[in-house]
């Protein structure tokens, strides 16, 4: 089978990431809308646009399945959009259920970071008010954190420095446990517990997100395949100083893979 990955740029290479572990077999496309990244600060009618156009090419590249790795465009997309496409289709949501299923009973706080569109859409605040009965849940935008990642800008003095001005209205000895409800977040867990007084518990969708998309197609580990993975920049194959990015994310994921 072929499994299509796309996000508006290389955050979503945290979900591919983590699904080339758990599938070391599969083929994979990536896409990467980087022509028209960030889609966290865009409206919901310009994202719906621009992803109907990238499922139609993926379904040119004869895709299974879909996984939108991007919290931002789950948010925004309908089930009734998503029935318009043969194949499945497997979105992600920030895990904040997880988070509270595993954390919510200590006495800390969960701290749930993500884009502006994801932190003020309904489905976000309709899943807090499912799970997070005891009000242990905060929200934070970090819109900047996107365009860090798509310069490749893991950890530096500027990144450390916009967490801490963005954060600071937060007191953040009280959290527990982080949320990362953007995939480009994976990126910069370093940068992140450097913030707080001890190193807080990180939760992600990414791999919930792949255990569903294998039950959807009856995968399993020793499913067999190529292993050959494909990368397109909003539609143009990768190659030259874009892959040398690609891999240095790779490799940045790699180093933040165990930190929980």
């Amino acid at each position: 089978m072929t499994i299509g990955v796309f996000d508006s740029g290389l955050g979503g290479l945290s979900v591919l990431h983590c699904a080339q572990k758990m599938l070391p077999n599969e083929s994979f496309i990536y896409y990467a809308d980087e022509k028209h990244v960030p889609y966290g600060e865009k409206t919901p009618e310009e994202i719906r646009l621009l992803v109907n156009d990238i499922f139609n090419f993926m379904l040119h590249k004869d895709v299974d399945a879909i996984i939108i790795a991007c919290n931002t465009v789950t948010s925004v997309l309908t089930t009734v959009y998503r029935k318009r496409f043969p194949v499945p289709i497997i979105g992600m949501e920030p895990a904040v259920k997880k988070a509270i299923d595993i954390y919510g009973a200590e006495k800390k706080k969960i701290l749930v970071v993500a884009t502006p569109v994801t932190i003020k859409g309904k489905k976000l605040h309709n899943l807090m008010e499912r799970v997070d009965s005891r009000k242990k849940v905060d929200l934070a935008e970090l819109p900047q954190l996107v365009r860090f990642a798509e310069k490749g800008i893991f950890s530096s003095a500027q990144v450390g420095e916009y967490l801490r001005q963005a954060l600071q209205s937060y007191d953040l000895p009280s959290y527990g446990t982080v949320v990362l409800g953007c995939t480009h977040f994976n990126y910069f867990k370093n940068e992140f517990q450097k913030l707080f007084q001890s190193a807080p518990h990180f939760v992600d969708g990414n791999e919930g997100t792949v255990r569903q998309m294998m039950r959807v197609l009856s995968l399993s580990t020793e499913a067999g395949g190529n292993g050959i993975t494909e990368y397109y920049f909003s539609g143009k194959p990768v190659g030259g100083s874009d892959l040398k990015l690609i891999n240095s994310c790779m490799i940045q994921l790699d180093q933040v893979f165990d930190i929980n």
